[in-house]
């Protein structure tokens, strides 16, 4: 997993992943590939799908995530999180697949049964009618990072969503620092475009 030495900042705000469950991935245990899956799969998913735009894609993209994890699990630290290689490893999938024939053809698809998600409410939720406004606020924010060009939309994803910064991002992408900022800041102003007349 030479990949993991691209993103080796500690991953924080969450849950360690006991290195005993790491050591059971190592020995290629069902049970705890089941327990690390559960504890990355949110993240990860959410990664996938804002960079993606597309939830059947961002399925797609767990599924080879979690395929190279298998197929490299004997060479997983289990002192290390394994978290931030893993984010990498979605990145550069979702990366790949904005290069594919595939893109083209998800990029304007959505499959009939597919329904938006966070618009159901728990117990104790706000208001339908501010669940309903957040709910409308994040689709128009996800339709407008759909509209940027993959490595401005990268960028955003990485920075203002996954919480890293301009380094660790230029590391994980293979890109300089300087090339970082100026596609943020070219993001940011394209955003700013597409959400001026429909930002409610």
């Amino acid at each position: 997993m030479s990949e993991a030495s691209r993103s080796p900042e500690p991953t924080t705000g969450i849950p360690a992943i006991e290195p005993e469950v790491l050591r059971g991935v190592q020995r290629g245990e069902a049970e705890a590939l089941g327990t690390l899956f559960e504890a990355c799969f949110d993240d990860l998913y959410g990664l996938a799908y804002r960079m993606l735009g597309n939830h059947a894609a961002a399925e797609d993209a767990m599924q080879e995530v979690f395929i190279k994890l298998h197929r490299g699990a004997g060479s997983l630290d289990p002192e290390r999180d394994p978290r931030p290689w893993l984010r990498t490893v979605t990145a550069n999938h979702c990366r790949d697949h904005h290069r594919s024939f595939g893109a083209k053809v998800t990029r304007f698809s959505k499959p009939v049964d597919e329904s938006d998600e966070g618009m159901s409410l728990p117990d104790g939720g706000p208001a339908p009618d501010a669940a309903t406004l957040a709910a409308e606020k994040s689709a128009l924010v996800q339709n407008a990072l759909n509209q940027l060009a993959p490595p401005d939309r990268e960028v955003v994803v990485l920075r203002d969503y996954e919480g890293l910064d301009h380094n660790v991002i230029a590391e994980m992408l293979g890109v300089s620092h300087a090339a970082v900022r100026k596609r943020y800041s070219r993001a940011l102003t394209r955003l700013g475009e597409l959400l001026q007349d429909v930002w409610p």
